[in-house]
This record gives C-alpha cells, structure tokens and sequence, in this order.
C-alpha cells in the first residue's frame, strides 16, 4: 500500500505555496492521507481565520472519494453525503477546491485550499500535485 510521506506532502505544500504567491491570494492550504488525517498544512499572513478548516474539509471530501472535491457538489445533498458529511463530524466540504494524490495509480491522499475563488483554490491545490511529481487521477 502506497503512503504520502510527510516530505512529500511538504513537497506538495511548497508547490501549492508557490502558486498561491503567484496569485497573490491569502489563503491555506491542507495536504490529507486518504483517510482525511491532516498530514501538513499552511495558513498565509493575513487569511480568514476559517480558511484552514475549510481547506482541510475540501481535502477530505477528495480523499473520501478519490475525486476533484468540486465533482462532489451537485450530489452533495444526497443521503449518502450527508451521512458522510455528519460522520466527519461536518469535516467534509463537497465543493471546489480540492484535488485527490495518486502515487503510482493508488490514491495516498489529498490537498485542499481556502482562501481564493474555488478555481484558485483547486489550481493551487493542482499546483502542488504537480510540484510534488504526483497525479490527480489513477
């Protein structure tokens, strides 16, 4: 069974950090095993006090299902959701932002972000996949 290391979810982070200075956006970023465990997170100067929160709840919808945390919002109201939602304890956030990580087709975790518009949460959140040397799909 593959595993996210805590050097490579750094790794992530950094990568995710790079792109969210490019943007020029206050926000943090959640890096997430597969079972929506934080492994590391940043909060920049300046974010909204809600935002590592919510970065982690997009992160653990991601890993939960092994998709684009975004893809989750239409059926988010569902029954199966809800209960998910209520099992996390409202930890899981079913909206745009969050990406799951794949390490040689196995899902090993996930990275969120908060703080900018949806996209450029998910494209921070892609930023970091991609520094990292992983992929968001299998």
């Amino acid at each position: 069974m593959a595993t996210l290391t805590l050097a490579e979810a750094e790794a992530i982070l950094a990568g995710a950090k790079a792109k969210v200075i490019e943007l020029g956006v206050k926000m943090s970023i959640s890096v997430v095993d597969p079972r929506g465990d934080l492994i590391t997170m940043f909060k920049m100067d300046g974010a909204p006090w809600r935002t590592p929160a919510v970065s982690r709840g997009k992160a653990v919808a991601a890993a939960s299902f092994g998709t684009a945390s975004g893809k989750l919002t239409e059926n988010s109201q569902a029954p199966i959701f809800r209960a998910f939602m209520a099992m996390e304890g409202g930890h899981m956030i079913p909206g745009q932002g969050a990406l799951p990580v794949f390490k040689n087709g196995e899902l090993v975790g996930a990275v969120g972000g908060s703080g900018g518009t949806a996209q450029e949460d998910e494209d921070c959140s892609r930023a970091g996949i991609v520094a990292g040397g992983f992929s968001e799909s299998a």
